[in-house]
């Protein structure tokens, strides 16, 4: 188990918190999506400060990777990559999508449902959506992509097996269609599963590049070519 902090501004809300041996320590979190900037370095430094945590202690720094906002995944990111080179500590990303593919293990309701596909998504404006596709096993079986939701779409991801679609783009597909084989949760992703997935890539020493990694905004008209 490890002392870790955790930093995620990739939607509207924002989180800071650090953790001890799988223990909230302290948190806080941001509910205005345009002070994200501000909020994440003060932010640290009050938890910091007020707590008596001791930033060389830390054995990580862990931070949303998206998809998500635009701006908040750089902001996120930026104080992150900035604060695991000065204190020289690995640095661990996480997916949102993979997050939401996590807490929907607490929807306890679906887990007897045979084969389950569990379809995370975050809006992306009109009928768009940034999505991925895990199964039961928290393994990936459709990678991370901008996703143009359709009736068609929705009926031939049905076709092979039951789906849960969580994550604030879910709302539209309930637009969509009505299916006995399709299921929404509420839920969305909090700090324990950012807890178990941060502490279980850092047992496998699976850390990002701090020079060169960049957020994942997976719609080819943010990301500049090299």
């Amino acid at each position: 188990m490890a002392t870790l902090l955790h930093i995620d501004t990739a939607g509207e809300k924002a989180m800071i918190a650090f953790t001890q041996n799988g223990a909230i320590l302290a948190s806080k979190e941001n509910n205005l999506s345009n002070t994200h900037a501000a909020f994440v370095q003060a932010s640290i430094k009050e938890l910091a400060d007020t707590y008596h945590i001791n930033l060389d202690a830390l054995d990580a720094i862990v931070v949303t990777m998206g998809p998500g906002s635009y701006t908040g995944l750089r902001v996120g990111l930026a104080s992150a990559k900035g604060l695991a080179y000065a204190l020289e500590k690995p640095l661990i990303g996480l997916s949102t999508l993979a997050l939401l593919a996590h807490a929907a293990k607490r929807s306890l309701e679906f887990s007897n449902l045979k084969n389950l596909q569990i379809f995370t998504m975050i809006d992306a404006k009109r009928m768009e959506v940034f999505g991925a596709v895990f199964n039961q096993a928290q393994a990936i079986t459709l990678k991370e992509q901008a996703i143009e939701l359709s009736k068609d779409y929705m009926e031939q991801l049905i076709k092979q097996g039951p789906v849960l679609c969580i994550g604030n783009g879910a709302a539209k597909v309930k637009t969509l269609l009505t299916h006995p084989s399709l299921y929404f949760s509420d839920l969305s992703y909090n700090l324990m599963d950012f807890i178990e997935l941060a502490e279980a890539k850092l047992k496998a020493k699976n850390f990002e590049d701090i020079a060169y990694s960049s957020p994942s905004y997976l719609k080819e008209f943010y990301q500049k070519k090299p």
